[in-house]
């Protein structure tokens, strides 16, 4: 698989905290070992528009769809609890 962002998402990217731009290259590199990874918790998040979430730390969220052999990131944010 292989992996593009949305240009949304490299700006949210930019402007999130250093431990959570870490902590999602860390997630990205288990995504593209295995969507299943324990850490990710990766679920469908939108059926309709085929939009999944996974876990970047307690706090923040990662969101992608998945296009042929490739992860489009869309957004990176926090979650609400």
């Amino acid at each position: 698989m292989r992996l593009q962002h949305t240009a949304h998402a490299r700006e949210q990217f930019i402007r999130a905290p250093s431990d959570i731009r870490r902590a999602f290259r860390k997630q990205i590199k288990f995504l593209l070992q295995d969507l299943r990874h324990p850490s990710l918790r990766a679920k469908k998040y939108d059926r309709t528009n085929d939009i999944w979430q996974a876990r970047i730390t307690r706090g923040w969220r990662f969101y992608f769809r998945i296009e042929d052999d490739r992860y489009l990131i869309l957004a990176l944010m926090q979650h609400s609890k």
